[in-house]
């Protein structure tokens, strides 16, 4: 179990906390592109690590994130006038630029002229930028590091997909499934299998386009350090240890972001607190094209907003991701780890906590905690230990199932409105001999 005060300290995320403090040397996924450029106000409502915030595009296209209230009448900013210097406040007409300065106040310059009381009222302003499709925010103190750049989040020939599920409970134990190897066999297979006998679901999932050892029994499982954080590997029934779920696994980037997938089609999951309650956990779907060939062109990457319950109020647990926003909803806002019971299939977890309380104590002694990035040099393309061949699947997957099938490889309930690019993407694969087979993995992975 967790200690009651350790529980606190890796679950708070306001500013001046231990945690939120940490989460604040980060940059966070907070809106897609696509979702702010669409909405004719150019303006969206965030919430991140508790602080109410509204971004914003101006007029010749740059960027800026401000504390969401004018600090005249405490106006909601999202409602203001975007302008090509910054928003202005509708109310009485005050203007911020996108670091938060106040720049205009018509009435008081006005009566008074330029007194400098506009530079006593800038509201907290935070460096954004764009990057795969998505808009990335800094809250901590400056100098803001820079925006790692994962290989994912950079890869030509992709085509690329976002879901985003705002979700009731901490970000903790949405983070803590990524070391929880074991969960799949249950969650993901006997449960919906369950669900679908008792209240007609449909058939039983078949897991043969996933490929030919996905969901079966675990039977070992084990977890290994590397320079950007955590991996997890398992060997299940019928595998033989030479298997790149075993030799390689999948990786958990510190502090909160899981990949998973395979040559065809990489997730990388954000799981991004807003506050201590509630967590927006983004998932940026990856599909690179063959080696040698080329993906569709797509202007802008599609996002869609997942539905966790149905029209009568029961979970949908028909995706693999919305079956883990069930179970860790059901633990509660903040799950209650004093009281947990932590077995053999724990282990990775109780090992990310200590990895996380000592990246705590390094920020509360005034050093950068890891996945800091501050040389060009070597942001250029991180890339890290991953699986290429996943469950023995040599053969490219489908997106989409067609009629009478129930397997396919979207994770959230629902499909990207670009699944023709997908699957076109996903196609390209067809064209190269025994559908490229990589040589194995060059990772070397330890046997901690």
């Amino acid at each position: 179990m967790l200690k009651l005060s350790d529980n606190e300290r890796l679950t708070k995320v306001a500013k001046g906390t231990p945690m939120g403090e940490l989460m604040r040397r980060y940059w966070h996924p907070i809106a897609p592109i696509a979702e702010l450029d669409g909405n004719p106000l150019r303006t969206k409502e965030v919430r991140l690590l508790g602080e109410d915030l509204v971004l914003f595009r101006d007029r010749v296209g740059r960027l800026g994130l401000v504390d969401r209230f004018c600090s005249h009448r405490r106006v909601n900013l999202a409602a203001g006038m975007v302008e090509e210097d910054g928003i202005r406040c509708p109310y009485h007409g005050w203007k911020f630029a996108a670091d938060g300065a106040c720049i205009d106040q018509p009435f008081e310059t006005t009566v008074q002229g330029d007194d400098h009381f506009a530079r006593r009222c800038g509201i907290s302003g935070y460096p954004v930028r764009e990057l795969a499709g998505l808009v990335w925010a800094y809250l901590g103190p400056a100098p803001a590091p820079l925006l790692p750049r994962w290989a994912p989040l950079v890869w030509d020939e992709t085509v690329r997909d976002i879901a985003i599920a705002e979700l009731p409970c901490n970000w903790l134990q949405c983070q803590e499934n990524s070391l929880d190897p074991v969960h799949t066999e249950w969650l993901h297979t006997n449960y919906p299998n369950y669900m679908r006998q008792v209240i007609g679901m449909g058939e039983q999932t078949r897991f043969e386009g996933l490929g030919p050892t996905a969901g079966r029994k675990h039977l070992r499982i084990r977890f290994y350090d590397f320079e950007y954080g955590m991996a997890k590997a398992r060997m299940v029934e019928g595998d033989t240890g030479d298997e790149e779920d075993w030799t390689v696994g999948h990786p958990v980037l510190f502090p909160h972001i899981l990949v998973t997938g395979c040559q065809f089609a990489y997730t990388m999951q954000y799981r991004v607190p807003i506050d201590d309650t509630h967590t927006n956990h983004i998932s940026l779907y990856v599909f690179p094209a063959a080696p040698g060939t080329v993906a569709p062109p797509q202007p802008a990457v599609p996002y869609r907003y997942v539905p966790l319950k149905d029209e009568f109020g029961n979970w949908i647990v028909d995706f693999s991701f919305n079956q883990d926003y069930m179970a860790w909803v059901e633990q509660g806002a903040i799950a209650a780890r004093e009281l947990e019971k932590l077995g053999h299939s724990d282990v990775g977890i109780i090992r990310y906590r200590k990895l996380l309380l000592r990246q705590l104590r390094q920020v509360e002694h005034g050093l950068a905690p890891m996945n800091v990035f501050r040389d060009p040099a070597v942001n250029v393309c991180i890339d890290f230990p991953r699986e290429r061949i996943k469950h023995g699947m040599l053969t490219r997957p489908i997106y989409k199932p067609g009629p009478g099938e129930i397997s396919g490889i979207a994770g959230d309930y629902g499909w990207s409105s670009d699944t023709a690019l997908i699957e076109e993407t996903l196609a390209t694969w067809d064209t190269i001999p025994e559908h490229a087979r990589p040589a194995r993995s060059a990772e070397t992975a330890s046997n901690a």
